[in-house]
C-alpha cells in the first residue's frame, strides 16, 4: 500500500533523503526550505494489490479471527469463510465502528492481518473504510478524527477520514474551502506527518467526490495555494486511482494493455508523482513479471527514469515482505548501475518504512554487491533519520 516521497526543488537535481530525480517546478516564493513529505509517504503502495503468485510468497490460510464481541449476522458469517469479498469486510468494519467504536475495529483488523491473506492484501483500503466510518459516526472534524487515529497499514485511516470529511463538505463548497480543510492540523508550519497525511488525504477524498475522475481531481488539487500541498494532494489522487482497481471497483484511468498509462499521457507537472505509484499497477497487470516491468521502466522518459526504478525497488521489497535475498535478486535484474542503484534506493527506504528500523535495512545493504553498498547505506541512514 502505496507511499510517496515527493522532493521539490528549483529546476535542478536535488537529493532529499537520497531520493534523486529532476524537478520541474519551483517552490512558492513564500516558503523557504520546505521538507519533503514524511518518509511514510514513499511506501504507501506496497500492499495495494493481492500478493504475488503463491509460489513466490507465503500463503496465509488460517481460521478467521473472531472479534471481541462477534457480530451475529450474515456479514460475520461471510468472514468466517475466508471471504475475498471486499463489500463483506466493509460492512463488517462499519458495523464494528458503529457498535463498538474505533479501537475495536483496529484491534480486530490487526488480528486478522496476520492470519488472513486477503485482509493483509486489502489492509490499506480497509483502513480507508474505517476512517470514513469514524467520521460518519464519531468525529466531526479532521483534527478530532486525527487525534484519535491509528497509522496501521500505511495511514489509510487518515486518508479515509478526509474522504468522509470532503463528502460532508460537498463538491461545490470544496472549491472555495479546500485551503481550510487541513488548516487546523498540528505541525502545518513544519510540514508534519499529520499535515502531510491530511493534504495527501485530500487527494483521496477528491477522487471519491468526483467518482474517480482522475484529471478533474488533479485540477481540484491545483486550487491549493502551496506547491508542496498540491503535489501531496496529487499523490493521493494517483494512489486512489491505483487502489480503487483493487476494491471490487474499476477505474477507466488504468489500461492493462498500456501499464504506463496515465503517466505517459498526463500533463508533465503531474508525471513525477504518477510514476512513483505506477509500478505497483505495472506489476499487477504483468503477474509480477519483474523483468518485464524493468523493461517498461526503460521506456520511460529520461526525466522520470530514476523515479520509475526507485518505485520498482519499493515494490520489490513490498512484494517479498522485505525479504533480503529476494529483494536483492529483483534489484539485480537491472542492466546497469543506474537501474540497480535506483532500485536499491527504493527498496531500502521500504525496508526502513516496513520495519520502523534501520537494522534490517543495513542487513539488506550488506548482502548487496560492493558497488551498491555505499548508496544503500547512505540512503538507509538519511531516510531513517527523517523517518
Amino acid at each position: 500500500m502505496n507511499r510517496f516521497l515527493v522532493s521539490l526543488g528549483i529546476g535542478t537535481v536535488l537529493i532529499v533523503g537520497f531520493f534523486v530525480f529532476k524537478i520541474n517546478f519551483p517552490f512558492d516564493k513564500t516558503v523557504t526550505n520546505p521538507p519533503p513529505p514524511p518518509p511514510d509517504s514513499f511506501s504507501e503502495s506496497r500492499n495495494q494489490f493481492s500478493p504475488p503468485p503463491p509460489e513466490k510468497t507465503k500463503t496465509l490460510v488460517t481460521p478467521a479471527v473472531e472479534s471481541a464481541t462477534p457480530i451475529a449476522n450474515a456479514t460475520q458469517s461471510c468472514l468466517n469463510t475466508q471471504s475475498q469479498n471486499f463489500d463483506c469486510y466493509e460492512s463488517y468494519y462499519r458495523g464494528l465502528i458503529k457498535n463498538q467504536g474505533l479501537k475495536a475495529a483496529f484491534d480486530d483488523l490487526k488480528k486478522r492481518y496476520d492470519t488472513n491473506a486477503y485482509v493483509k492484501s486489502q489492509c490499506h483500503p480497509l483502513t480507508h473504510v474505517i476512517g470514513r466510518a469514524a467520521v460518519e459516526d464519531s468525529y466531526g472534524s479532521v483534527a478530532e478524527a486525527y487525534t484519535n487515529g491509528d497509522s496501521f497499514c500505511w495511514s489509510g485511516y487518515y486518508h479515509g477520514v478526509l474522504e468522509g470529511i470532503i463528502g460532508k463538505i460537498g463538491r461545490r463548497r470544496l472549491f472555495d474551502e479546500i485551503d481550510t480543510v487541513c488548516a487546523d492540523i498540528p505541525g502545518k508550519a513544519k510540514y508534519s506527518f499529520d499535515y502531510y497525511n491530511c493534504v495527501h488525504g485530500l487527494g483521496h477524498g477528491i477522487m471519491a467526490i468526483t467518482n474517480t475522475e482522475l484529471f478533474e481531481s488533479l485540477t481540484i488539487c491545483d486550487r491549493l495555494s502551496g506547491v508542496w500541498e498540491r503535489s501531496s494532494c496529487w499523490s493521493g489522487v494517483f494512489m486512489e486511482n491505483v487502489i480503487v482497481d483493487g476494491k471490487n471497483h474499476f477505474t477507466k484511468y488504468l489500461k492493462p494493455d498500456n501499464p504506463l498509462y496515465p503517466c505517459d499521457a498526463i500533463n508533465g507537472k503531474y508525471r513525477q508523482v504518477c510514476y512513483l505509484m505506477q509500478t505497483s499497477y505495472m506489476l499487477k497487470v504483468t503477474a509480477y513479471d519483474f523483468p518485464k516491468v524493468f523493461g517498461l521502466c526503460r521506456t520511460v522518459e529520461n526525466e522520470y527514469f530514476d523515479t520509475c526504478f526507485q518505485s520498482l525497488g519499493r515494490d520489490a521489497s513490498g512484494s517479498t515482505v522485505s525479504d533480503i535475498e529476494r529483494t536483492k535478486a529483483y534489484c539485480l535484474l537491472g542492466q546497469s548501475y543506474r537501474e540497480q542503484s535506483n532500485c536499491v534506493i527504493g527498496a531500502v527506504k521500504d525496508f526502513v518504512s516496513y520495519h520502523h528500523s534501520d537494522k534490517e535495512a543495513n542487513e539488506f545493504c550488506g548482502a548487496l554487491p560492493n558497488d551498491l553498498q555505499a548508496v544503500c547505506r547512505s540512503t538507509a541512514e538519511s531516510y531513517y533519520t527523517v523517518f
